[in-house]
């Protein structure tokens, strides 16, 4: 009984956290909002400035959003998510948002692949990873997802885009850095990948994909 009631108590704590953290985040939302409207009536080197200061209040803003509500999912005893159609999914979200340039997005893997945690933990990673893909893929995206050693799976996200060298990976992974501000986005999604998959005792690791761009390979614990 006592430990129910700690147990209970503690989730009650986390959850509570995470509200506050949730409330917090919202009401910076605004004021940001504010600020960046204001920034772009005053054009000139202030506004560069303040807009630049702005977007990264903005990708902190998320990054610890994301982090809170991953962090509180995993007490919850007994989470397990089907991984394919997660990935089927995201892939009808992706092909939408990337129609005009038809990307070629293939899913290959096993019915039986499950998710220790929750579904919207693995979208957040996975999503972000094709996301990625798709953005910086010339024509194709592969998306592989295998059974690994003890209670854990891969998931491999590759594309055929112009890939990363090996110092610009590490500059990306520590610090969600942006290497190329053509592309939309805010730079830290791969680190909030990597962050999310730690609480779960996962990695993320990047390399060179055989498709000629960059492989991003997910190791997450599975159920069975």
């Amino acid at each position: 009984m006592e430990l129910n009631s700690l147990i209970e108590h503690s989730a009650e704590v986390v959850g509570r956290a995470r509200t506050h953290v949730s409330n917090l985040a919202h009401y910076l939302k605004t004021p940001l909002s504010v600020l960046a409207s204001e920034a772009d009536a005053a054009p000139g080197p202030l506004g560069e400035a303040v807009k630049r200061q702005v977007e990264v209040m903005r990708r902190q803003v998320d990054h610890y959003l994301t982090r809170a509500r991953a962090a509180g999912a995993l007490d919850v005893l007994g989470n397990r998510t089907q991984v394919r159609p997660v990935l089927l999914d995201l892939v009808g979200v992706l092909e939408r948002i990337h129609d005009r340039r038809a990307i070629d997005i293939v899913v290959d893997c096993p019915v039986s692949i499950l998710f220790r945690g929750e579904r919207q933990d693995l979208e957040e990673m996975a999503g972000n990873l094709m996301d990625n893909a798709c953005k910086w893929a010339r024509a194709r995206v592969a998306v592989t997802v295998r059974k690994g050693e003890g209670a854990k799976f891969s998931l491999t996200v590759e594309d055929d885009g112009r890939g990363l060298a090996v110092e610009d990976r590490v500059r990306v992974m520590a610090r969600g850095e942006r290497l190329d501000e053509s592309v939309p986005g805010s730079g830290l999604g791969l680190s909030i990948v990597r962050d999310i998959a730690k609480l779960y005792g996962g990695g993320l690791t990047l390399d060179q994909s055989p498709l000629g761009g960059l492989g991003a390979v997910l190791e997450l614990p599975s159920i069975g």
